[in-house]
């Protein structure tokens, strides 16, 4: 188990996949969940439903609104792992908790337990308010 600071909380499992790049949700992303940035390297790659590992996002304010939508239809990730805090994906996953009582968990980890979670294993996020903790 993995302790991590809590973003924006909630509990969620699902099929981990690390991306070797940021990604920004607007533009990054179609309404499938599937990254659609031509030039990330990870482009085709379905999110949705998936445990979304990420040094961080990859700017764009819009991306929060993205990310937003995306959660109110269950085409997002089911929880977000960041190495690096991201105010604008805690923004996006506090937005569709407020307009659509939908929670993603948004956590921030250390570089060294970052690059020790499993990619293409199944992860539990548990994110209470100030902290969380992650298992395989």
């Amino acid at each position: 188990m993995i302790r991590a600071r809590t973003l924006h909380p909630g509990t969620a499992s699902g099929e981990s996949i690390r991306l070797t790049e940021p990604l920004s949700f607007w533009g990054g992303t179609d309404e499938h969940g599937r990254i659609v940035d031509a030039h990330h390297p990870q482009c085709g790659a379905i999110l949705a439903g998936r445990v979304l590992l990420m040094e961080s996002g990859r700017g764009s304010s819009s991306a929060s609104s993205v990310l937003a939508e995306q959660i109110r239809a269950h085409t997002a990730p089911a929880a977000i792992i960041l190495a690096r805090p991201d105010a604008i994906i805690a923004l996006g996953a506090l937005v569709a908790h407020e307009l659509y009582d939908l929670t993603l968990p948004v956590v921030v980890v250390d570089h060294l337990a970052y690059d020790g979670l499993p990619t293409n294993q199944s992860l539990h996020v548990q994110a209470g308010a100030l902290d969380a903790s992650i298992s395989w």
